[in-house]
């Protein structure tokens, strides 16, 4: 397999899903994590989860994968990223002292078992694997999988003294382990009628100003303070309440949310869809409502400009993978920034940023909203686009009936007494959210990759061309059909 042929992004998609589906790379990456395990483990098989590519640069994989042992405990499911970039080595920030240092905090505290090492190079392969709770940016994950320093955590914050989270020891789980970006763990309590706790890590705060990202304090802070106004304003819909921060790990601590995502009940429960939508409507309505006294500092505002960079930015992998796909992309983007500019704005509010029906559950008595790390001072219009895109996704996922109804549902619920302007930028919002969720949440190992990115593509033409005949625009055509339609009849499928 030519590595740097794949990396350099002058190969096919099929090229890159070979090198992550194939038999011989699982074979690879068996092997060499057979080499820092114990004699007797067996390793696979792999569960890929994530692929992020960057022609020219790199592609980062994250898989789950099984080790069996003939320890008592049996086999295990364990995190690994695994990176190939011409040269793979450690990153130069995070010399090899620094890596061996946490990994042999990870051995003494037992949660590296039962590996005897947790990362490894493949030269021949241009390949750099990690294995969880390694992570250099994240230097405090070691101890936040450890039972015991779970227990002690716990009972600092009080919570282990509390009826619903007294537990004397709590299984550990990596949720989602992204070296360098975020972690969140799962604590289950090995006691009955305990409850299980979630932990979603951050950069300490020091650090996290350097990288330019959120603190722990800033997490818990606005999660809380959208937990209180829905209290207070929102009726039977809810925020997931943080349980508490521990500034000292950078983590904040969640309860169990109770339910089922949105677009699950969705799934299940067609018929009964209808009120959860207007319900939720009314109360993204009430966030955005949320004065500016109430909600305090959250950072620079998120402009359509940036909402413009960040798709961009996602996206450099379609050009080079999908060129017709990756010109229309930027036509769309182009002609979007130029609706914009003829659009009525209003002042930013508190908006969610990154709302999805994954972020909302249902349950029998109430709603719950969550995952508020991603909260802008923002146009309330990226919201409701947001969600307008993020239902359209997972209709072409799941084939449900009825997809405007639903949305006029959640609509219904929302507008009352929003200004039709914001509705029209909302309108915009989701046309470029289609082309978001084209290059962010469609997988490249997906088997219909191509397909799907080009069809969620076609949706956004069809949303703009919409936008721009209720405005009364001339709409000027530009048919990706026979785009879609050649896509569609290639051969993406991995080869051994």
């Amino acid at each position: 397999m030519n590595i740097a042929e794949v990396l350099s992004g002058r190969a096919t998609s099929e090229s890159v899903q070979r090198l992550l589906l194939s038999a011989s790379t699982q074979e690879v990456l068996a092997d060499q994590l057979r080499a820092i395990l114990p004699p007797a483990a067996a390793v696979g098989p792999f569960r890929l989860t994530e692929v992020r590519f960057k022609p020219g640069r790199k592609i980062t994989a994250y898989y789950d994968t099984f080790v069996d042992t003939e320890s008592p405990k049996g086999h295990y499911v364990r995190s690994i990223a695994v990176t190939w970039a011409p040269n793979a080595q450690a990153d130069p920030y995070e010399e090899a002292t620094v890596l061996a240092k946490i990994q042999a905090e990870a051995v003494r505290r037992g949660v590296a078992f039962p590996f005897q090492q947790l990362w490894t190079d493949f030269r021949d392969w241009s390949m750099h694997v990690w294995v969880s709770p390694l992570d250099a940016r994240f230097t405090q994950l070691v101890r936040l999988s450890d039972p015991q320093h779970v227990h002690a955590m716990l009972a600092k914050t009080g919570l282990a003294e509390s009826d619903p989270f007294r537990s004397r020891e709590y299984r550990v789980t990596s949720i989602k382990y992204r070296p360098r970006k975020g972690h969140v763990l799962r604590y289950d309590p090995l006691d009955a009628g305990a409850e299980t706790v979630f932990a979603k890590l951050y950069i300490a705060e020091d650090r996290a100003r350097v990288f330019r990202r959120e603190d722990a304090a800033r997490g818990f802070r606005v999660a809380s303070t959208a937990a209180e106004w829905l209290e207070e304003h929102g009726g039977p819909a809810h925020c997931l309440r943080p349980l508490a921060c521990v500034a000292e790990d950078a983590v904040v601590l969640y309860p169990r949310a109770a339910g089922t995502p949105l677009c699950d009940f969705a799934r299940h429960q067609v018929g009964e869809v209808a009120p959860w939508l207007r319900r939720f409507g009314a109360a993204l309505c009430t966030l955005h409502q949320m004065p500016v006294e109430v909600f305090g500092p959250i950072g620079h505002s998120h402009d359509f400009a940036a909402e413009i960079r960040l798709i961009a930015q996602k996206g450099v992998h379609i050009p080079a993978l999908l060129p017709q796909v990756g010109s229309a992309i930027e036509a769309l983007l182009d002609r979007a920034r130029e609706l914009h500019e003829q659009l009525p704005q209003e002042p930013p509010t508190f908006t969610h940023g990154d709302l999805k029906s994954e972020h909302i559950w249902v349950a029998p008595d109430r709603l719950t909203m969550m995952d508020f790390g991603t909260v802008h001072s923002a146009d309330p219009a990226l919201d409701v686009g947001c969600f307008l895109a993020d239902w359209q996704f997972w209709n072409v996922v799941s084939h449900q009936a009825g997809l405007e109804k639903m949305q006029e549902h959640f609509l219904a619920g929302y507008a009352p007494g929003v200004p039709k302007e914001r509705l029209m930028r909302a309108r915009l919002y989701e046309a470029i959210g289609l082309i978001k969720c084209a290059v962010r949440r469609v997988q490249l190992f997906e088997h219909d990759w191509a397909s799907r990115v080009a069809g969620l593509v076609e949706r956004s033409q069809v949303a703009l061309n919409d936008l721009q005949l209720c405005l009364g625009m001339p709409v000027k055509q530009q048919s990706l059909n026979r785009v879609a339609q050649h896509v569609s009849r290639s051969d993406c499928g991995p080869r051994s």
